[in-house]
C-alpha cells in the first residue's frame, strides 16, 4: 500500500476484526495498553474499540508527552517567563497545561510574561539572534522523537556564539515509563494495572528502534508490537498480539516495518548521546518518581542548561485531588471515570493536562468517544 487511505480501507479493516473475533479465545481475557498518545486519539477517532469482541480491551498509557508532565515542571517554567529578562519559547499545546493553583502559562503570558510559541527548535534560535540582549529558554519536551532537534539546536547555538539561548529540558525516555508500570509499587492506593500486551510506539520507534524493547518483554513476558497509526496498523498489531498471547510467546515484533528498524536511526541516537545525560530519576504526572527516566544537558553543554543557568530549584506540588489525570495516564481509570470529566474540566476549560492534548486521553474521549457512547446508549 502506498497511500494513507488504502491503511483505512473499511472491508480490511472489518476482515482484521473478523479475524480477532474468531482468534480471541472466549474464555479469557486480553488486556493490551496503547502507550503512544497517537495511538489512543487514533483509536477514539476511528472507533476501533466498536471493532473489537468484548473480552479484548484497550487501556490507554502514559504516551501524551504533554500530559505526563507534571504541575512542578509547568511552575519552575512560569517562574522562568516572569524574569524581566526572559523569552520563554514553547510549542504551543503546553500552554494551557495545568500547573498549581489554577496558573498556565496562557494565563502567565496573560499577566505580561514574554512567552512565545514556536513551531520548531530553529524557532527559537532566530528568536535568540533577534534579541541578543534578552535570555532566550526554549521548554523542551517530549520522549525520544523531539530529543534529537534540541540536539541539533544546542550544536547550532553553539556554533553561532548564541550565548544568550538556554534549554529547560524536559525529555523523558520510553522503555523506563514501560517498566515503572509493570515493575513498580501501586501509585494512590489505586492498584497495579494489569496488562497482557503493549502496543509500542510508532514516534519513538523510528529514533530508538525495537531493540531496547527486547529486554522488557523478556523480563516480564509480555508481548510487544510496535504499530503505526492508521486504522489497519492498529487492528493487525491488535490481532499480532492475540496470537502472541494465545501461543504464550512474549516477544517484540514490528508491525510498522515501513518506518522501524531494530537499530533505529543511529544518527540521531548518537547526537543525543553527545549532548544528554540520564538524570537519576524524574517525575511523573501519574506514574511519580520514575528512575533513569529523565535527559539533561551533559556538564560540558552546562552553558545551555537553563536549570543551572538560573540556579532552578525542582518543585514537587500535589495536583488537583479531585482530577483523575494521573490513574487515566496509568490505565488504572478511563476517562468518564473521572466526575470533573464534561462538567467543569472541558478542552476550553482543562482542570487536567490529558484534556490539553490532542493526544491525551480525555481530549480524545471528549472529541469523539462520549458522542458514541451517547449513541450507544453508555453514561459518560
Amino acid at each position: 500500500m502506498k497511500y494513507a487511505d488504502e491503511f483505512r480501507d473499511k472491508a480490511l479493516a472489518q476482515g482484521l476484526a473478523g479475524a480477532i473475533g474468531t482468534e480471541a479465545d472466549l474464555q479469557r481475557a486480553y488486556r493490551f495498553m496503547e502507550f503512544c498518545g497517537g495511538h489512543t486519539y487514533a483509536i477514539s477517532r476511528y472507533g476501533l474499540e466498536e471493532l473489537l469482541p468484548a473480552n479484548v480491551r484497550m487501556i490507554h498509557g502514559p504516551g501524551c508527552p504533554v500530559c505526563v508532565l507534571p504541575a512542578s515542571r509547568i511552575d519552575m517554567a512560569i517562574g522562568l517567563a516572569q524574569r524581566p529578562e526572559v523569552i520563554l519559547c514553547v510549542y504551543g499545546d503546553l500552554m494551557r497545561v495545568p500547573g498549581s493553583q489554577g496558573q498556565s502559562l496562557l494565563r502567565a503570558k496573560a499577566l505580561g510574561a514574554d512567552i512565545r510559541m514556536v513551531y520548531s527548535t530553529l524557532d527559537a534560535i532566530r528568536i535568540a539572534e533577534q534579541a541578543p540582549n534578552r535570555e532566550v529558554v526554549f521548554f523542551a519536551i517530549g520522549f525520544e522523537t523531539t530529543t534529537p532537534p534540541t540536539g541539533v539546536m544546542i550544536r547550532l547555538a553553539e556554533r553561532k556564539r548564541l550565548n544568550s539561548l538556554s534549554v529547560f529540558c524536559n525529555h523523558v525516555l520510553t522503555p523506563s515509563a514501560m517498566h515503572r508500570i509493570l515493575a513498580g509499587p501501586d501509585i494512590g492506593n489505586v492498584g497495579r494495572v494489569e496488562i497482557d500486551g503493549f502496543v509500542g510506539p510508532a514516534h519513538v520507534s523510528t529514533i530508538i528502534g525495537t531493540e531496547p524493547y527486547e529486554c522488557l518483554a523478556e523480563e516480564y513476558g509480555k508481548p510487544i508490537v510496535i504499530a503505526g497509526f492508521e486504522p489497519l496498523d492498529m487492528m493487525q498489531a491488535i490481532l499480532m498480539l492475540v496470537r502472541q498471547v494465545n501461543e504464550g510467546r512474549h516477544e517484540v515484533e514490528n508491525q510498522y516495518s515501513r518506518a522501524v528498524t531494530r537499530v533505529g536511526n543511529r544518527r540521531a541516537k548518537k547526537e543525543v548521546s553527545d549532548i544528554f545525560e540520564l538524570r537519576d530519576q524524574f517525575e511523573w504526572r501519574g506514574l511519580g518518581l520514575v528512575p533513569n527516566s529523565g535527559l539533561k544537558l551533559k556538564r560540558a553543554y552546562a552553558q545551555f542548561d537553563a536549570e543551572v543557568r538560573f540556579a532552578m530549584q525542582d518543585l514537587h506540588v500535589a495536583d488537583d485531588p479531585a482530577c483523575e489525570c494521573g490513574a487515566i495516564l496509568r490505565g488504572a481509570k478511563r476517562p468518564v471515570d473521572c466526575k470533573l470529566f464534561g462538567a467543569v474540566c472541558t478542552p476550553e476549560t482543562p482542570v487536567g493536562s490529558c484534556m490539553v492534548s490532542t493526544e491525551g486521553a480525555c481530549a480524545a474521549h471528549w472529541t469523539y468517544g462520549r458522542l458514541r457512547d451517547y449513541q450507544l446508549g453508555r453514561a459518560s
